[in-house]
């Protein structure tokens, strides 16, 4: 699973996940902090990226939106806003977890919740 951290989360957890043999990159690391939740999701979308993020109320929509118009992306990946953005650890061992019950990746349309 290759994972894509908007900007919401520090990229110190995607140097984490690195360190532990995952695929991940943010969106500060990539030039990407800037950008609308829309093309977020499309530019992870576009690298075959799971998209995580603690915006959960934006991105649900933008799941919705995907499934109506069947625009496919690689998934999303919510963090419970009881965690917060910083916590480095915490996050990283839960997206490992995570890529350890779902080695073949999430599906195209396919909301889960850390």
């Amino acid at each position: 699973m290759k994972f894509y951290l908007d900007e919401d989360l520090a990229p110190q957890i995607a140097e984490r996940l690195r360190k532990m043999g995952l695929d991940a990159v943010s969106a500060l690391e990539v030039g990407n902090a800037q950008l609308s939740d829309p093309d977020q999701l499309r530019f992870a979308a576009q690298q075959r990226r799971c998209l995580v993020t603690r915006n959960a109320r934006h991105f649900v929509l933008l799941a919705h939106t995907a499934i109506r118009r069947q625009d496919p992306h690689a998934g999303i990946v919510l963090c419970s806003p009881s965690i917060r953005g910083f916590e480095i650890g915490k996050i990283a061992a839960a997206l490992v977890r995570l890529a350890r019950r779902f080695p073949d990746d999430l599906g195209p349309y396919d909301v889960v919740y850390l």
